[in-house]
C-alpha cells in the first residue's frame, strides 16, 4: 500500500463525490478500500482543512488518554472515534491502544530526537528507601557486567590480532 499525498487524497474525495466507485479508486491509487472509506468519512465530517494541518501532529498524553477511554470505557468503535477526533488514520489509535495495554495501562510519551551519548548523572537516593537502593545497585551491576563483557571481547580481539602478526626475530 502506497502513501498518499494530500493532493491525492483530495483527488480521491472529489472523484468519489463525482460517482467513481471505491473499488475503482482503490485500484487506481493502489490502496485498500477501507483506507478510502475512512478518508471519505473523515473529509465529510471535518472538511478539507483536516488535510492541511502539519504533517507530524502532536497529541498530548491527556488527549490520547481521553481518546483511548472513549474506545475502551464507552465501547465506541476505533474508526468512529478516530474520525471524531480527526486522526489521519485509524491505525494511529490502534497503535496507541496497543502501547497503552503493553505499558500497564499508562500513556508513555515517546521522546523525540536522538538520545544523548553521554551517560546521565546518577541522582542521589534517599538512604531510607530500600527499594530505590536495590534498584540502583541492580542497574549498576548490569552496567558493570556489560562493561566487563565489552572489555573481554576487546581483549580477545587485540590478542587475536597480535597472534596473527608474524613474530620478529
Amino acid at each position: 500500500m502506497s502513501k498518499l499525498t494530500n493532493d491525492q487524497r483530495l483527488e480521491i474525495y472529489h472523484k468519489r463525490k463525482q460517482g467513481m466507485t471505491i473499488s475503482d479508486l482503490a485500484k487506481l491509487y493502489n490502496v485498500n478500500k477501507h483506507t478510502i472509506e475512512y478518508l471519505i468519512r473523515l473529509l465529510d465530517r471535518h472538511g478539507e482543512d483536516v488535510l492541511r494541518k502539519r504533517k507530524n501532529r502532536y497529541y498530548s498524553p491527556e488527549l490520547k488518554l481521553e481518546i483511548i477511554n472513549k474506545v475502551s470505557m464507552e465501547h465506541r468503535s476505533i474508526n468512529e472515534t478516530a474520525i471524531e477526533y480527526g486522526l489521519s488514520s485509524h491505525g494511529i489509535l490502534c497503535n496507541w491502544m496497543k502501547s497503552y495495554k503493553e505499558n500497564g495501562y499508562t500513556i508513555v510519551e515517546k521522546k523525540r530526537g536522538r538520545s544523548p551519548t553521554m551517560s546521565k548523572k546518577v541522582k542521589p537516593v534517599d538512604p531510607n528507601d530500600k527499594d530505590a537502593i536495590i534498584r540502583q545497585k541492580d542497574e549498576e551491576i548490569l552496567r558493570l557486567r556489560a562493561e566487563n563483557e565489552y572489555l573481554k571481547t576487546l581483549r580477545a580481539v587485540v590478542q587475536a590480532r597480535k597472534d596473527r602478526q608474524p613474530k620478529k626475530k
